[in-house]
């Protein structure tokens, strides 16, 4: 069996803000083609973890290598041409407020010298189609949007320059249970047809079983354990089995069928 390819490798990572440790001695490979679930409970710090990989917060410990680059120590232009190959989508969008969603999505195309004005606009239109927006959605603001619509947005503009990784902090957070299992769908479907790493961070048992082929569990200031859903069931650690086991946890596997039968569309 080939070994697949490892496109972000955490290794001792340590996060310290102030006297508090969040992260110490964490260490995690995600898989190119793969979608990965981070859960763990409140404090566990997946968001800064999530920012640790993408550079917005830097640890106090560790290496961070994304696609083969030394996250911490590249100079200035590797790290920028490193960028451009990967989307973040914070959530609710993270949109600017003053800008139009296709000027939203325009706005990582701008740093591409020489890209023709009508080319960037026709190519914003694409990535807007392909998140399931109408082509009239271009021209709103964040502000005439629901809350689904502002999320495929901020995917939109994730997917801007064709990344290969994109990350996804709480993407169906607030959504009521058709625009989530709806959001689910456009994820999956996505990560097949673009190719796409999908690094989700999320609190969804319905997600964790709709979308992700494994999951990695944050707990004691590490990944504790990583695997598919199954696996998940026999682990052995209190917060782990209450997760995977609670009523939540029954409700969503009872889904699990239907909805794993979705996750080629």
């Amino acid at each position: 069996m080939t070994e697949r390819e490892i496109v972000i490798r955490l290794r001792g990572i340590r996060n310290q803000f102030g006297t508090q440790v969040v992260h110490e001695d964490l260490d995690l490979d995600v898989h190119r083609g793969e979608i990965l679930g981070v859960v763990g409970g409140s404090g566990t710090g997946k968001s800064v973890l999530l920012r640790t990989i993408t550079g917005l917060q830097r640890p106090t410990a560790g290496s961070v290598e994304v696609l083969g680059t030394d996250v911490l120590n590249a100079d200035d232009d590797t790290r920028q041409a490193l960028e451009t190959r990967w989307g973040v989508m914070f959530q609710d969008g993270a949109l600017f407020s003053s800008l139009t969603v296709r000027e939203n999505v325009e706005t990582p195309m701008r740093a591409i010298d020489g890209l023709d004005p009508a080319i960037r606009n026709a190519l914003a239109d694409l990535k807007i189609s392909m998140v399931g927006l109408q082509y009239s959605a271009g021209d709103k603001y964040p502000s005439e949007l629901s809350g689904g619509m502002r999320k495929r947005a901020g995917l939109a503009r994730a997917l801007a320059l064709d990344p290969d990784i994109v990350f996804l902090d709480e993407p169906t957070a607030g959504l009521d249970p058709i625009g989530a299992s709806a959001f689910d769908q456009l994820i999956r479907g996505l990560s097949h047809s673009l190719g796409l790493t999908v690094f989700l961070v999320t609190h969804d048992l319905d997600t964790l079983h709709a979308t992700c082929d494994r999951i990695a569990v944050l707990a004691e200031r590490k990944v504790l354990v990583t695997g598919t859903m199954t696996d998940m069931l026999d682990v052995d650690h209190p917060w782990v089995h209450e997760y995977f086991h609670g009523p939540r946890a029954r409700a969503a596997a009872s889904e699990g069928p239907a909805r794993s039968g979705q996750k080629g569309d």
